[in-house]
């Protein structure tokens, strides 16, 4: 099995490929598209689900997606077509850093995917040009909550704590005008969704020649958790503002 069809089985339960639960991303979503009729990006959206909640919240609101995943995106169409919202949603099938857009947007959306830009500030970088003037930009990442262990130092790398993440976004020229650090039980819940969805994939099949690696995935995932970073890692997502320009 590859990566992507095990993130795909995972996060079965979780569209949100992020610890947030379903009130964090309104209210996330409610900040960063105030009015409602905003042209929103997401820049390595997956299978959209932000933009998806996004579009069906507000009938006047646009979007675009970018990400390499043909069948992320395939799902990301399968569900705007349900939605009703396939008309207001266009997906393009690329490198989120390579993207070139041919207009600005009032909200970028980033979230768990600043690994695509090679960290935080990289993502900010990408994301300020594609803003257009008064636009907002909606990113989630990781911090130590706590001192790691030398294992979750090597599965997440270097990280701040919660203060030094804020501080150094603000110093790169934005202001938070909303944030969310993600609660244990959202980080939980989390875990437990991602990992018990493809042990349960794999129970269900045990005639599947994939089932096997599919259950000591799920278990060695878990067991990372529990052992090596549940107690030092956080996550955080931000709606900011360019402080000026």
């Amino acid at each position: 099995m590859n990566r992507e069809q095990i993130s795909g089985i995972a996060h079965a339960g979780h569209p949100i490929k992020a610890p947030l639960d379903d009130d964090s991303v309104r209210r996330l979503l409610d900040h960063g598209a105030p009015r409602g009729d905003e042209r929103v990006l997401d820049l390595g959206c997956g299978s959209a689900e932000w933009l998806l909640r996004a579009l069906a919240a507000h009938p006047s609101l646009h979007a675009e997606g970018v990400d390499v995943s043909e069948q992320a995106l395939e799902l990301a169409g399968r569900s705007a077509d349900r939605l009703g919202v396939r008309a207001r949603l266009v997906l393009h099938q690329q490198e989120a850093a390579d993207f070139v857009p041919a207009q600005s947007f009032d909200l970028v959306l980033s979230v768990g995917a600043t690994h695509a830009f090679g960290g935080l500030l990289p993502t900010l970088a990408a994301a300020r040009k594609h803003l257009a003037p008064g636009g907002r930009v909606l990113i989630g990442d990781g911090f130590w909550d706590r001192t790691p262990s030398p294992e979750a130092f090597e599965l997440f790398g270097e990280l701040d704590d919660l203060a030094t993440t804020v501080d150094r976004v603000v110093a790169d020229g934005w202001t938070p005008v909303h944030g969310h650090v993600s609660s244990r039980r959202e980080l939980d819940d989390y875990e437990w969704a991602c990992w018990g969805s493809l042990a349960s994939w794999a129970l269900d099949r045990p005639g599947d020649p994939d089932a096997a690696e599919a259950l000591a995935t799920a278990t060695a995932r878990r067991t990372e958790w529990l052992h090596s970073y549940r107690d030092s890692f956080g996550f955080l997502t931000l709606v900011l503002r360019p402080t000026s320009g």
